[in-house]
């Protein structure tokens, strides 16, 4: 059975290392995978990522952030992901539409009325099986973000926009826990695989 599982978390959360590793407990398994990310996902879809993520261009203003990042999701949507689960494929995202309720709600203060509008236009009823939650302190993931390299735009904001961030990720849990998966993302690596490896486990077990 083909299923969306998405990956969030704040700036050095390690999501993309966490996405590497569950792709490859579940291919080891048999089963077909397709890993993405947003935004991006497809050429157009990166465009529009480079875009938002420049720290050196126009800052696009809070209502054309939300709609390019939804723009790039349409186009993710009908290219990448229904048409993997439609095979029966697996997909693993880095990041989907909590990182908008997140980041452009919780740490922007946009409508979430707004953010909602746009996701049933955008989405109808595709939503994630399975939400893996990284969570750490915001200044944790930050100096891990930094010994990476050069910071984008959204890696630049003040520390209270990270804290707004881990507030809306969290809110988004207590209120629909039975969607989310919480792991502690401020343990070393193996912390991390040793409960990636436990939630991979009982996803087949189901």
């Amino acid at each position: 059975m083909a299923r969306f599982i998405t990956i969030e978390g704040g700036e050095g959360a390690g999501k993309s290392t966490a996405q590497q590793f569950l792709a490859s407990k579940l291919i080891s398994m048999g089963l077909s995978v397709t890993l993405t990310r947003e935004p991006g996902g497809t050429p157009l879809a990166e465009e529009l990522r480079q875009t938002l993520l420049n720290p050196h261009g126009e800052v696009p203003v809070e209502m054309a952030e939300l709609l390019l990042l939804f723009a790039a999701r349409a186009q993710h949507i009908a290219e990448v992901i229904k048409p993997a689960l439609d095979r029966g494929e697996w997909v693993i995202c880095d990041r989907f539409t909590d990182a908008t309720y997140a980041y452009q709600g919780g740490a922007r203060g946009m409508s979430v009325e707004v953010i909602t509008q746009l996701e049933k236009m955008v989405q109808g009823a595709l939503q994630p099986h399975q939400v893996i939650l990284l969570d750490l302190p915001p200044e944790v993931g930050l100096e891990r973000a930094r010994a990476r390299g050069e910071l984008d735009r959204f890696e630049r904001e003040p520390m209270a926009f990270y804290e707004r961030v881990r507030s809306g990720y969290l809110g988004r849990v207590r209120t629909m826990p039975d969607r989310y998966t919480v792991i502690d993302a401020s343990q070393d690596l193996q912390g991390v695989e040793d409960q990636l490896e436990c939630v991979a486990q009982g996803w087949l077990a189901e």
